[in-house]
């Protein structure tokens, strides 16, 4: 933009007035109509819940949406980690959510845990990489596209009551920058409430010593500032999920019955689950989905153009940098061709030169065998010749003794 043209819009801006109408226009409905719009659509929300086989991720999903999934207990006794998702439609009222819930089954379970978090980024990138191809087409069908990508990770930390594992903040630091993490301490009736708070806190410290960027709850709205902030000072959330009701006075509660007592679900001062789900569906599930785009896939998309060559210091138009690439792709095809080429030629020439030596090895060989069967051929020409002169000589020899016998005998007579 010009100079002038920049001039010109802040001055429009600064010469801005408020008017006051004299009778009702009608734009004032433009918030109802997006309600409306967006209830008629229906919406999405993806969780991804990452824990050590066992430690209740399937429990709390059914307890957070009051309704029971379709699960199967897995076997501890994986060979990797796998990724599974099923996506439901639950309708409360009149509004429609598709949930899709994603689990990592085996995580954790392997001995060799080293690459345990890579099946995870692979498929949250592979839901990014999706939409980035939807957005990408010709004709986009982004309004009925069914959005995949992971908005929030739930992540199930074991109520061991002293650290975190190094598994865990390998996987955190690993999905950090791709999703939003809310990390929770699983089963959390197993530990006292004193050893809770400093388990807590030993968590944080441990998360923020190693630079690991968990979800913080927006304080920037008005409206929720004040209970965001507050409950930004309860991570990592301590929850008990449960699928039994039992009666607790007149009316039937979730909760988890032990020989010493009852731990209620939705009773505050038992665990952090009401603030739990509070703050991921009640409050705060729309800016979870706002960062997972603008934030997350944003960062996915960015690097993934820059791959392809795109930026934005680039003035070149679309199609012009879409040209460009396309010769540098022919030009590298063109290149690796050629050095196809020539490593096929050097290496004929390497395969000839061994045949060649081979020959001449072959050659050599042959000439000493053959010189090698002469002289052998002669040695027994020459025994031949030498046996041929000793039987003569015995035959002579033989003969002259006959005949000498036979005068001697002559004489005799």
């Amino acid at each position: 933009m010009a100079a002038t043209e920049v001039e010109r819009v802040v001055e429009i801006s600064n010469n801005m007035r408020n008017l006051t109408l004299s009778g009702h226009v009608g734009f004032d409905s433009l918030p109802d109509q997006l309600v409306n719009k967006s209830v008629s659509q229906g919406f999405c929300f993806n969780i991804l819940c990452v824990g050590e086989t066992g430690i209740g991720k399937s429990t709390m999903m059914d307890t957070l949406f009051n309704t029971n999934f379709d699960s199967t207990p897995s076997s501890h006794d994986l060979p990797g980690v796998k990724l599974k998702a099923h996506t439901y439609e639950l309708r409360e009222k009149n509004v429609l959510l598709k949930l899709t819930v994603v689990d990592s089954v085996g995580f954790g379970d392997q001995i060799n845990k080293e690459d345990s978090w890579k099946p995870i980024v692979d498929y949250i990138d592979a839901q990014f990489d999706a939409f980035l191809q939807e957005e990408l087409k010709i004709k986009r069908m982004l309004h009925s596209y069914h959005d995949s990508r992971v908005h929030t990770c739930l992540y199930f930390i074991a109520p061991t009551g002293h650290s975190l594992k190094a598994l865990d903040l390998v996987t955190m630091k690993k999905l950090d920058s791709k999703v939003n993490i809310i990390p929770v301490i699983a089963k959390a009736d197993t530990i006292t409430k004193s050893e809770l708070n400093k388990f807590k806190a030993k968590i944080m410290s441990e998360l923020m010593a190693n630079g690991v960027q968990i979800y913080h709850f927006p304080v920037d709205d008005e409206t929720v500032a004040d209970t965001n902030n507050s409950m930004n000072t309860h991570l990592p959330f301590a929850v008990v999920g449960s699928n039994d009701e039992v009666k607790i006075g007149n009316k039937m509660v979730k909760a988890r019955q032990y020989p010493w007592g009852t731990v209620q679900v939705e009773n505050e001062n038992h665990c952090d689950f009401v603030k739990l789900r509070e703050m991921l569906i009640r409050t705060n599930m729309e800016d979870l989905r706002e960062t997972t785009h603008f934030r997350h896939y944003e960062l996915y998309r960015r690097h993934k153009l820059e791959e392809m060559g795109f930026s934005d210091s680039d003035t070149r138009s679309l199609s012009e940098t879409y040209e460009q690439k396309r010769q540098e792709h022919i030009t590298n095809l063109q290149k690796k061709e050629d050095e196809m080429r020539q490593t096929f030629v050097i290496r004929v020439k390497e395969k000839e030169g061994e045949l060649k030596d081979a020959e001449k090895e072959l050659h050599a060989r042959f000439d000493q065998l053959k010189k090698q069967h002469a002289d052998e051929k002669k040695k027994i020409e020459d025994s031949r010749k030498r046996l041929e002169d000793e039987i003569n000589l015995f035959n002579q020899r033989k003969a002259a003794t006959e005949a000498q016998h036979s005068t001697m005998g002559k004489k005799k007579k």
